[in-house]
């Protein structure tokens, strides 16, 4: 049963340099026949698995930018949501945006149709990075946007921060945290910089014209993260993500618990009835199949046991809390030690893990190199 609806947005008014997610600039595209394509894609699936979607917990607009959609566009694809998707039990209704694009019209049409949190791409407040890294607003859209979006009503704000960036300094990590904290939000995530292929930045890296921080200094820059966010009172819940009590995200927790979810767009992901699909990524293509009324889907894979149970492991240790026994065993009906019984004890020698009554988590030492722990854990069967 699926606990959360992913939604794809592809289009963007600007390609930042190092996004590698399935876009499409969006001038002269079909924005509103896509928009009737998503439609069509949710009441194909719901009547498919009306089952899987008893109780969505939690929904996710994401992109691309959502954003940058009409304050009419917006309306008509939260109406359809609204029309699809049984929304009883949703808790959790997130859109991303851009704090240039966010206008009071627009925001309002998401308040109005049921978004309850917002997910704002700051990525730095030091204006030169922004352009070096393609982002076109400014801090004062920040303070400005996050300041209409609580007039309108919105409480549950988080703000995306990006460090090792190419020539960021310590200082102007530093100076980025600060003026993050001084907007007293709920919830902020943090990730450094993934050189992906297909970006700007991966052409620019294979010519040596991107000059990136050292290792040493990413890994400071994180520690500076850690330490900053525990002053300020927010919680670290996950390696990237941070909160106040009773604001982490429940989206996001679907996906490191493993559990199943529905991914709908181009490009889209998706986890129903034990199987991990993808959508056609172009638009014509995954428009083309719905105009048909098929699903758009162009790859399915049937999880293994022995994949859950790797999934389960290396996407829980993204937690904080980690990975717990009694919830392994719940799943497996066997303790995460008959399989792992030797990379545990190992990691444990290391440093990299820690294990009590309740389960197994990252040491602070296991964060910083927490992909090399994951590895670990992927055991041919």
């Amino acid at each position: 049963m699926a606990r959360g609806i992913y939604i794809h947005i592809p289009f963007c008014h600007q390609i930042c340099n190092y996004c590698d997610f399935n876009k499409f600039y969006f001038k002269n595209q079909p924005v509103d026949e896509y928009i009737d394509a998503l439609g069509k894609e949710m009441a194909l699936t719901v009547e498919k698995y009306p089952e899987s979607f008893a109780k969505i917990e939690t929904i996710f607009l994401g992109g691309g930018t959502p954003t940058a959609l009409s304050p009419e566009q917006l309306t008509r694809l939260l109406s359809l949501i609204r029309t699809y998707i049984p929304m009883d039990h949703v808790e959790e209704f997130t859109s991303e945006a851009n704090p240039d694009e966010l206008s009071e019209a627009k925001m309002r049409a998401l308040y109005d149709g049921g978004v309850n949190r917002l997910s704002m791409g700051v990525q730095s407040f030091d204006q030169d990075l922004l352009k070096k890294i393609g982002r076109t607003h400014s801090n004062a859209h920040v303070y400005e946007t996050i300041a209409l979006a609580k007039e309108v009503g919105f409480q549950n704000i988080s703000i995306d921060l990006m460090y090792g960036l190419p020539g960021q300094s310590m200082e102007q990590w530093k100076d980025s945290l600060e003026k993050a904290f001084a907007l007293k939000l709920p919830h902020f995530s943090a990730y450094s910089l993934i050189v992906e292929p297909k970006t700007i930045f991966y052409n620019q890296y294979a010519k040596g014209k991107l000059k990136l921080p050292t290792e040493d200094l990413e890994a400071e820059m994180y520690d500076v993260l850690m330490q900053e966010m525990e002053a300020h009172g927010l919680h670290q819940y996950e390696i990237s993500n941070f909160a106040q009590e009773g604001f982490t995200s429940v989206h996001n927790k679907i996906y490191w618990e493993n559990d199943e979810y529905a991914g709908f767009g181009a490009g889209a992901h998706g986890y129903l009835n034990g199987v991990r699909y993808s959508n056609h990524g172009p638009l014509k293509k995954y428009m083309d199949s719905l105009e048909i009324g098929e699903l758009p889907i162009v790859h399915e894979h049937e999880v293994t046991d022995a994949e859950k149970r790797e999934e389960q492991m290396f996407l829980g240790l993204r937690k904080t809390d980690g990975v717990p026994h009694i919830l392994y065993e719940e799943k497996f009906s066997e303790s995460m030690h008959v399989r792992y019984d030797q990379v545990i004890e190992k990691l444990v020698a290391e440093g990299l893990l820690e294990e009590d009554q309740n389960g197994i988590r990252l040491t602070r030492k296991g964060r910083f190199v927490g992909n090399e722990v994951f590895q670990e854990f992927l055991l041919e069967d």
